[in-house]
């Protein structure tokens, strides 16, 4: 039944609205937070609470309607109302100069000196957005150019894209340009959540951004946290008191006003010469960003000139982009290998003759599966061409028959299990070949890997090495033996010293306290990653209610689908896994959902910091959740509003450019200092 709302909780909403949308733009657009994030949250849940029992009051923009449509079933192609053309590619100086004579050559009568705009090229997909009377009513795919789909559900969970505009008096229409992007950290755990769940990876960033966006299902879009940089505004209609931009430069701080994040590593130029400063300035500095660039955009800063020289039929006259040189190398496949990996996942390596890409050496990258081994049509002895796709992950782009040995053999895939000897299963539906032997000593020692690993219960110490040893010598039979290790046991393995096996001890014994989403995900169920397990653990907050759900219980949770459902479900019901889980919770594991801590003091709320370098005793990650865990926050890259670096050994280009804008620097033990005495879990 639906609760009639008062004026005062009409007013409520509408307030909460306005704080929420306020503190988005302040995150986003102006980089400066407002709030912290357990006040934002707690807004949030009120507004949530408020709308959940006066629905009638809901609208399109309120922040409590980015996720939770329901899945769409195709998506409607949509006619752009101004092209959203490519760019066209410089290679090299020399393509510049063309490119520069050519646009002049077509304005002879100008006589003003035009400034150039340079922006790093983002390595993902160009959306359109449109705005009526300031709220967002349509997002839309590049598409050729001239027609996109309208993939508006996706684009609404994007946080950095706002949902209603941050101006009094917006146009009646307007239109803006940016790209889509998954940052590196959140592509690095994406791929990690794939591997753990016996999924293919993506290649690069860009291919998982660009099928992000066409997922029809907009939860698992909201899942992957994709951003968002703004770098064009249509804005035909004068008759608003929004002020008209003039210049390109004008209009990127008019997108910021409106809400939206620019990237601030820009720059406008005076000459060509500045421009191709530009370029060499962020040649290297480029691998130290938080997100994929491959490139410079340069754009005519006047908004006049790019109007006059229009479009080509595949280009905008006024903009360029000026790439850089993929990294590609070629060499020798010496060997293929195969790695078992804790699903039983039979997963061909090719061992290639090291060669340099991207500043480090590289001798080995996965073929995949089968299908991918076809498709190259690889043989042992082969040259091929590897590059590092998206500069992050090793990969064979391609074989040169031409220059193959006449003895080469092709490689089939093994029908038999490397580790153990038993048969590999290849069933139809899948390309990939597994062991089902639930005693490979492979399977146990991946999921060992992936029981200690970051991510899950974060046993430092027990590191690879040390797990094989335990495998190999039948110390340990399943996880949860690791419970049952004593100092004098870890010392019998060789090269253990004392002192190292009390440390690994004692993180096992601290591993007890992690969370029973954190649990959940080190039991390596397939295609459960670390995000599913929590939207598992938040639903079923103990373990006995998720073995007693059936998968209909369990797909009906936003985010869970039918396989994951049938995996969760099948897993539970197998009596050697409730026998685990007896055992663990025998041990102290966690299996239910924890009261949290009260909240710590916020001495650092409102504060910017970088880390660099290695720092002496801290991980990059634990100094990352100590800053923020007391309101601070961390971010990838230094600008002007970067309150703090934190530097360690061997720090590289973000302390150079801090010392440009004079940022201070801090230690670790000068971080220290700032952080209240906290115990963290």
């Amino acid at each position: 039944m639906v609760e009639t709302a008062s004026a005062a909780i009409q007013a409520r909403i509408t307030e909460l609205r306005h704080l929420l949308q306020k503190a988005s733009y302040a995150y986003y657009g102006l980089d400066a937070p407002m709030m912290e994030d357990a006040v934002y949250d707690q807004l949030y849940h009120e507004l949530v609470d408020l709308e959940k029992h006066h629905p009638q009051l809901i609208t399109a923009d309120s922040p409590t309607q980015r996720v939770g449509e329901r899945p769409a079933t195709q998506f409607v192609s949509v006619e752009h109302r101004i092209p959203l053309y490519s760019l066209e590619n410089a290679f090299d100086p020399q393509d510049m100069e063309t490119w520069d004579e050519r646009w002049r050559k077509l304005t002879p009568t100008l006589k003003t000196e035009i400034h150039y705009v340079t922006e790093l090229k983002i390595d993902g997909s160009a959306l359109a957005l449109t705005y009526e009377q300031g709220l967002l009513v349509r997002g839309t795919t590049r598409g050729d150019g001239t027609t996109g789909e309208d993939i508006t559900q996706n684009v609404r969970t994007i946080r950095s894209i706002p949902l209603r505009l941050n101006t009094e008096d917006p146009p009646d229409w307007l239109e803006v340009r940016g790209e889509a992007f998954l940052g590196l950290q959140v592509f690095e755990q994406i791929n990690r959540d794939r591997n753990q769940a016996g999924e293919v990876p993506f290649a690069n960033p860009r291919n998982a951004a660009a099928g992000t966006l066409r997922q029809l299902d907009s939860q698992v879009v909201a899942q992957r946290q994709l951003d968002f940089f703004a770098y064009t505004l249509h804005l035909p209609d004068p008759t608003s008191d929004l002020s008209l931009p003039k210049t390109q430069w004008q209009a990127l701080e008019t997108l910021q006003q409106l809400g939206f994040r620019v990237n601030p590593n820009r720059r406008l130029c005076p000459s060509l010469a500045a421009v191709a400063q530009y370029y060499q300035d962020w040649a290297l500095q480029r691998l130290d960003l938080p997100y994929l660039t491959d490139g410079v955009v340069i754009k005519l800063n006047d908004l006049a000139v790019q109007q006059a020289l229009g479009f080509t039929q595949k280009f905008p006259r006024w903009a360029i982009a000026w790439k850089y040189a993929p990294e590609e190398a070629a060499t020798r496949i010496e060997e293929i290998t195969v790695n078992v990996g804790r699903t039983g996942a039979l997963t061909p390596v090719a061992i290639f003759k090291p060669v340099q890409l991207a500043g480090t050496t590289v001798s080995r990258a996965t073929l995949h599966n089968r299908d991918r081994i076809a498709e190259l049509d690889i043989h042992i002895g082969d040259t091929v061409v590897v590059r590092k796709a998206g500069e992050i992950i090793p990969e064979v782009l391609r074989v040169l028959p031409e220059l193959r040995p006449p003895h080469a053999q092709p490689y089939p895939m093994p029908t038999v299990c490397p580790s153990c000897g038993q048969p590999a299963v290849q069933l139809d539906q899948e390309a990939v070949t597994r062991c089902v032997n639930a005693s490979c000593p492979a399977i146990l020692r991946g999921s060992l890997i992936h029981w200690v690993s970051r991510g899950a219960l974060d046993i430092d110490g027990l590191g690879e090495k040390w797990v094989t040893q335990l495998v190999e010598s039948h110390m340990v039979q399943s996880v949860a033996d690791l419970y049952e290790l004593t100092n004098e046991q870890l010392m019998g393995l060789e090269r253990m010293g004392e002192k190292l096996a009390e440390k690994i001890v004692g993180a096992i014994a601290t591993s007890r306290q992690k969370s029973w989403s954190r649990v959940l995900y080190g039991l390596g169920i397939r295609h459960v990653g670390s995000v599913n397990a929590q939207l598992l653990t938040a639903q079923f907050t103990r373990v006995e209610d998720l073995m007693a759900a059936d998968e209909g219980a369990i797909s009906a949770i936003h985010g869970i689908g039918s396989e994951i459902a049938q995996s969760v479900y099948t897993w539970f019901q197998t009596p050697g896994n409730q026998t685990l889980i007896h055992r663990l919770q025998t041990s102290g594991l966690q299996f239910s959902v924890q009261t949290p801590p009260s909240t710590y003091p916020q001495p650092l709320s409102g504060m910017t910091f970088v880390i660099t370098g290695t720092l002496p005793t801290l991980k990059r990650d634990q100094a990352k959740t100590l800053i923020e865990a007391v309101g601070g926050k961390v971010t990838g890259s230094v600008s002007q509003k970067t309150s703090y670096v934190v530097v360690g050994a061997e720090a590289g280009s973000k302390l150079t450019k801090a010392q440009s804008l004079g940022v201070p620097q801090l230690s670790e033990n000068d971080l220290l200092k700032l952080l209240p005495p906290i115990v963290f879990r």
